[in-house]
């Protein structure tokens, strides 16, 4: 069984009115629809703003209204919040700031270079007293640099020297032996209830992923509160879907919560969808469901208790894990008499293109969802779990599967590419082996991607998606003695680095992977030592090696390591842990040029009625420009970040690798304006009104999928 109820839940609905199921979710301050003061525009993460000043009409005379632009470049995954004429944002380099929301004019940063992680950020949180209450503690702002959680006074920008220590606490905080010098950083915001916040944290993707629970911190003083162990303990619910020693294992981690959470307010519930076990592509070492990986998980947010769950994939080996918040939204559906009936939902979409719909308060299904048999790994050591889900309505919004009329026709390499594809292995759910390449489609960026949907009130769901396939191989993990005839910096590169960068350093920036090759020409060594043990972007940093092992690492790839015998002896002398295989890399099916495999389109955006799970249109999002110069249209692009959607009928987009933002007519998918950015909006916007004005604002950071880096967040308003 995959759902289990408490019945205390539903009974405790019951008493709640329909009338005050419907208001708005949030706290004390009301979330005045002329702010965005929630990551995603509110608790409901529906991405909805009730303004209508910008319509179907007007939009096409949107103009610039200010610039704001960083001191550094590179990816800038933020949705900014806007707060009674303030907008708190966060820099590439992972500085918080304040800004004027009328003017981009600054008012505060906090970070610094040297307290930077490095690592991406999705945003901020913002949590305030009640009205009326005479305590000392003020507005703040909660942002996660790498480890750390720092409360910021959010009129300064200092940090709250009552807030942990020295105004910020460390997420290992309440995870365990288990993560003690692991990788961990936060890169999505916070979600508040009351006095608690509650954080997603990201991990390493390998053998050494910390345990991934769920925790929740007072946000006045930092001091842990609950925690949900996603990987359970003896004697809780779950334990026996994993070894009996998994939950104190070193190789064994991950299920953890990385793309941020929806809170029901009213009802007391939070919703956390969970990732994948660690190691994403082997589970020989935790055969088993492996519940909580994998869940969209519903718990008494003031407790952290399992209210209900529900596993999308059972004992991943795909890293299908749950890329974005759930959408909380109401739909009408006939109920057991065959009248219509309102129904409070949680929809979650997933990187495989599905969409799950249940039942907000009791975890039933609210469309069909068919437990399907898949092929059995043949893998030593690997147990597959028999079945899968899949939702029997919505129709997935990207493809699943590929036939050799999918290869793409315009492809230069359109013959090699059919060879390759005759001898992969291509079934649903097909098993990542070392006999040869499997194929994922969608791949692991998704389908659907952090970004999330937005969510209209009356039911529409609207979905950016990845529509591309790739290709994945285990090979034996080498050991210590299979690479003694290399010195210690290669040795450490071809445990560490390989898998993503390739043999020769070249990496494929088209797939996000920077080429090493002469890197000394392009960064400082300081700089390269704190990536490899901080993280940068979505590189997770090595904890595990040890100073001499870094060192190693880069002299190496700087092209000056001294000369040692082979076989020299430079370890870390910690428990590191091991599997038999690892996979070759992330490989997207793509053609020589960088383009996919398959034929267009490569990225959509899709409207769905959760109503009756039917589409309301599809169209491709983004063109690839050298296609459309040659008189392709219509190819899509992958894109990353999500939409907004407005009450007055509109879809605000970036995402797409073209440099591009548009507005699309909700109902119909009909492209009504677009706008060249300074770089690649890879971010969700904003919408906000001050005085008489709205504004529409988003960050251009590009610098993944091989465009080019940006630094500026633009912001749009009518004349």
């Amino acid at each position: 069984m995959k759902r289990f109820i408490l019945p205390v839940a539903a009974l405790a609905a019951l008493a709640i009115g329909w009338s005050q199921l419907n208001q708005n979710l949030t706290d004390d301050k009301p979330n005045d629809f002329t702010n965005w003061s929630e990551y995603l525009g509110g608790p409901d993460r529906n991405h909805y703003s009730a303004l209508t000043q910008i319509n179907p009409d007007n939009v096409k005379n949107l103009q610039v209204a200010w610039r704001y632009s960083t001191p550094d470049s590179g990816q800038i995954q933020t949705s900014p919040i806007i707060i009674d004429g303030v907008l708190y944002g966060v820099m590439p380099n992972v500085q918080a700031f304040a800004l004027d929301a009328a003017s981009g004019k600054e008012i505060w940063r906090y970070g610094g270079l040297k307290k930077a992680g490095a690592n991406t950020s999705r945003g901020v949180t913002y949590w305030a007293p009640k009205s009326g209450e005479t305590a000392k503690d003020v507005p703040r702002i909660l942002h996660a640099i790498g480890p750390l959680l720092y409360a910021l006074d959010a009129k300064t920008g200092q940090p709250i020297p009552s807030f942990g220590q020295d105004g910020h606490i460390d997420l290992h905080d309440g995870l365990g032996e288990q993560a003690k010098d692991k990788f961990i950083v936060s890169n999505t915001p916070g979600t508040l209830f009351e006095d608690l916040i509650i954080m997603p944290v990201r991990l390493s993707e390998e053998a050494d992923a910390a345990p991934g629970y769920v925790r929740a911190f007072n946000v006045r003083t930092g001091k842990l509160v609950w925690t949900f162990h996603t990987i359970p303990h003896p004697g809780e619910y779950g334990y026996e879907t994993w070894p009996k020693e998994a939950y104190r294992n070193f190789d064994v981690g991950g299920a953890n919560n990385w793309s941020g959470m929806a809170v029901d307010r009213i009802r007391g519930i939070i919703y956390v969808p969970t990732g994948s076990p660690s190691y994403d592509f082997y589970g020989g070492n935790r055969k088993g469901q492996n519940l909580f990986a994998n869940c969209l998980l519903a718990l008494d947010v003031r407790t952290g208790k399992r209210l209900w769950h529900y596993q999308a994939v059972h004992h991943d080996l795909w890293d299908r894990d749950f890329p974005a918040p759930p959408n909380l939204i109401t739909v009408t559906q006939n109920g057991p008499d065959g009248r219509p009936r309102k129904i409070d939902a949680v929809a979650q979409v997933t990187k495989t293109g599905y969409v799950f719909v249940f039942d907000r308060v009791t975890g039933k299904p609210l469309f069909p969802i068919r437990e399907v048999p898949i092929p059995k790994s043949d893998m030593p050591g690997e147990s597959t779990w028999p079945t899968q889900p899949v939702p029997q309505k919505p129709a997935p919004f990207v493809r699943q599967g590929m036939t050799e009329a999918d290869i793409n026709p315009n492809s230069v390499d359109r013959d090699s590419l059919l060879t390759l594809f005759r001898n992969v292995g291509k079934r649903p759910y097909e098993p990542i082996t070392d006999k040869g390449w499997a194929l994922m489609i969608p791949g692991t960026d998704g389908g659907a991607e952090w970004g999330g949907a937005a969510a209209d009130p009356d039911g529409i769901l609207y979905v950016n998606a990845n529509d591309i396939p790739w290709l994945y191989k285990l090979i034996d993990t080498p050991k210590q003695d299979e690479l003694a005839h290399l010195s210690p910096g290669q040795r450490v590169y071809a445990q560490n680095c390989i898998s993503c960068h390739g043999p020769e350093r070249k990496g494929n920036p088209r797939s996000g992977y920077p080429s090493l090759v002469n890197i000394g020409q392009r960064r400082d060594r300081p700089y390269v030592m704190q990536t490899v043990s901080n993280g940068r972007g979505m590189m997770p940093g090595f904890t595990a090696l040890s100073a001499e092992e870094k060192n190693a690492l880069v002299a190496f790839l700087f092209d000056d390591e001294k000369q040692e015998a082979p076989g020299s002896s430079v370890a870390s002398k910690a428990k590191r842990p091991y599997l038999p295989y690892k996979i070759t890399g992330y490989n997207r099916f793509q053609d020589s040029q960088g383009y996919p495999a398959i034929k267009p389109p490569w990225g959509t955006l899709s409207a769905i009625n959760l109503n009756t799970g039917e589409y309301v249109w599809k169209i491709p999002l983004g063109e690839e420009k050298a296609f459309k110069a040659k008189g392709i249209a219509n190819t899509g692009t992958e894109n990353y970040g999500g939409p907004v959607v407005t009450a007055s009928g509109l879809i605000f987009i970036g995402g797409s690798r073209d440099e591009k933002f548009r507005a699309f007519d909700k109902k119909t998918g009909k492209l009504l304006w677009e706008t060249d950015l300074p770089a690649a909006g890879f971010a969700t916007p904003a919408t906000y009104q001050i005085g008489s004005k709205q504004y529409v604002v988003i960050a251009c950071g590009g610098g993944k999928i091989g465009v080019k880096k940006g630094n500026q967040y633009v912001a749009f308003a009518l004349p």
